[in-house]
């Protein structure tokens, strides 16, 4: 079993965040791949599916981003998994609106959702980074992270979460470089 989970911040006036962009793909992949319903478990919201022939976990902390660590570790804990069952799909300054990357461990570029995972189980977990792009100066990150995607931003927002849902077995047997460029791939023909 898989545990993937996607950051963001509860209620629905934090829907359209930038930040949220964790929940959005999960809610995406869940749909695409007839995950079960969403349930409250572990201090989130949970759905089982498959994907390929790998049973997936999708979680949604409703701790808020800052608190995301303590239901992740509940989830990995009640089923027994270490971190390397764990995906986390979250937004991304630091790479260009729009783009994917994969990757195991790493620096934590004060994203809060990360610390506080980092902080329950320690760095080796792998990590969907979802651009959003830089706002170019410091004081314009957090109403930039914090702030909604543009109208001219959801055609291809929604094309993109179309990708990762799309190439999602990729990922689910572990081969993140396949899942990268069959979803860069997806957009260039989109």
């Amino acid at each position: 079993m898989q545990i993937w989970t996607g950051l963001g911040n509860p209620g629905a006036q934090y829907a359209l965040h930038r930040h949220n962009v964790g929940f959005m793909a999960a809610d995406v992949i869940a749909e695409v791949h007839r995950f079960g319903p969403w349930t409250k478990k572990f201090r989130g919201l949970v759905s089982e599916g498959r994907i390929g022939p790998s049973k997936v976990l999708l979680l949604k902390p409703q701790t808020f981003m800052n608190d995301s660590g303590d239901s992740v570790q509940q989830a990995l804990r009640f089923y027994k998994l270490d971190e390397t069952a764990l995906t986390v799909f979250h937004d991304e300054l630091d790479l260009a609106p729009m783009k994917v990357k994969v990757r195991v461990g790493g620096g934590l570029a004060g994203h809060n959702g990360l610390r506080s995972i980092n902080a329950a189980l320690g760095p080796d977990f792998r990590r969907v980074r979802i651009g959003i792009g830089h706002p170019g100066s410091k004081e314009r990150v957090t109403p930039h992270v914090l702030g909604n995607y543009h109208k001219s931003e959801m055609e291809p927002l929604s094309d993109l979460l179309a990708a990762i849902a799309a190439e999602a077995e990729w990922l689910a047997s572990g081969d993140d470089t396949r899942f990268m460029n069959d979803v860069a791939m997806r957009l260039q023909d989109s």
